[in-house]
């Protein structure tokens, strides 16, 4: 019997997110106790809604690496105004954020603000590699700026996001927004369990040296 594509990566999805949070487990425990010494607010960062496969909108779970209520100060608190506009011109992300913490900043270079992003990955709501989750008005405003991306857009939402993808293994936050979607829609047309593997095997890598992170 011949088994499909989707359901070998759903089945690596499910052995990878157990695998990897028994093996991650002491060290999201001692993130978490960190973050609720270190900085008032909850463990997990309250951020909008990411775009899910076929447009699905989702809730992603990251560790908290920012002041609490974060996105919430920069899109309504007017001293945020000047950033906010930095933020949407440089592709959704600030090299200086004066709302990371410090403990913030030392997770999101090595990656660890994301490990909770396995329970998504159990919920059927993210693959261990895929494109990046990208938010509802991301996606809308950078298809403005960049107009040729509507077509690369609709091949990105045709697959689960990922944990880990092209993009991050390709350069992370170096690459702007228009690189990025070619990326990641490159990888909805080439996916394969060959280069999902590739991926994964470059990936440590990038949380080790915290190469491309902001």
């Amino acid at each position: 019997m011949k088994v499909d594509y989707d359901t070998i990566k759903r089945a690596m999805d499910i052995f990878f997110a157990i695998s990897l949070g028994i093996i991650f487990l002491p060290v999201m425990a001692v993130v978490a106790v960190v973050i609720k010494l270190t900085s008032p607010g909850p463990i997990l960062a309250q951020t909008p809604m990411r775009v899910g496969k076929n447009g699905k909108l989702f809730r992603l779970y990251k560790f908290r690496s920012m002041v609490a209520n974060a996105h919430e100060l920069l899109t309504n608190d007017p001293k945020f105004r000047k950033l906010y506009e930095e933020y949407k011109k440089s592709g959704y992300k600030l090299r200086e954020d004066p709302r990371v913490t410090s403990v913030g900043r030392i997770i999101r270079r090595h990656s660890l603000d994301e490990l909770p992003q396995l329970f998504n990955v159990l919920r059927g709501e993210m693959s261990i590699v895929g494109p990046r989750p990208y938010y509802p008005d991301e996606l809308k405003e950078q298809q403005k700026r960049y107009s040729g991306t509507h077509e690369l857009v609709r091949e990105v939402l045709s697959v689960r996001p990922g944990a880990t993808g092209l993009w991050q293994v390709s350069g992370r936050s170096e690459i702007n927004f228009e690189k990025r979607i070619v990326l990641d829609a490159e990888y909805a047309r080439r996916k394969s369990l060959l280069l999902d593997l590739s991926i994964l095997f470059k990936s440590p890598w990038v949380m080790i040296t915290g190469k491309g992170a902001v």
